[in-house]
């Protein structure tokens, strides 16, 4: 198994050997239940459904009840299924827990990136702007020609312009751990990672090195 659920806590500094700071996430990362096992043979496909987070008893509603009575295992707000690997021995009702990773190794980070709202072409695609002079008065921060005139006589596909912006799946690869803290399932990576605090993240062990 090579990956857990967890989510973002926030961000602070560690000092190295060397007393030089290095700025990381705090992941509460686990303990995660194993919820459902699928197999090749019966379902298609080889995966784990694992879970994190605790759930009141009265949001939970009787198909979910009789899933996770199925497997034996307490509610969790959040359910996800990691594909493919070799599971070896894991089977339902498995406790998968931080200390599936080590200090000094690399994990790729899954997560939603902060939904920013609409914005305009220098927040979201960095524009420089336009000149100041040359006749210039209300137009520092537009985005400037954005179609043409007889032919095509269109916009092109994939033009960039003022959008929404944030709130897509963002992964960011090969950050290092720094420090584990199993009696409290903590995991310290080196950098930032996706979305705001408390939000949801996977984790898993990256194949850089």
């Amino acid at each position: 198994m090579n990956t857990l659920i967890g989510r973002k806590l926030g961000m602070t500094r560690v000092f190295d050997e060397n007393g030089l700071a290095k700025p990381v996430t705090v992941i509460e990362a686990g303990p995660c239940p194993v919820v459902a096992v699928r197999t090749e043979k019966k379902h298609g496909y080889n995966a784990l459904q694992i879970g994190f987070g605790e759930k009141r008893a009265n949001l939970i509603n009787k198909p979910e009840q009789g899933h996770f009575k199925a497997g034996g295992v307490e509610p969790t707000r959040y359910l996800r299924e990691v594909r493919g690997g070799d599971w070896g021995d894991t089977k339902v009702g498995d406790i998968l827990k931080v200390d599936l990773f080590n200090e000094g190794e690399k994990v790729d980070v899954t997560g939603t990136s902060r939904g920013m709202g609409f914005a305009g072409v220098m927040k979201r695609h960095h524009f420089s702007g336009a000149n100041a002079t040359h006749g210039q008065s209300d137009r520092a921060r537009a985005p400037g020609s954005i179609g043409q005139s007889s032919y095509p006589s269109r916009t092109f596909k994939g033009q960039r312009m003022p959008g929404r912006m944030g709130g897509e799946t963002v992964t960011v690869i090969g950050l290092r751990v720094i420090r584990v803290i199993p009696e409290e399932n903590l995991l310290l990576v080196e950098g930032g990672v996706p979305g705001k605090a408390n939000s949801m993240l996977k984790i898993k062990k990256s194949t850089r090195r």
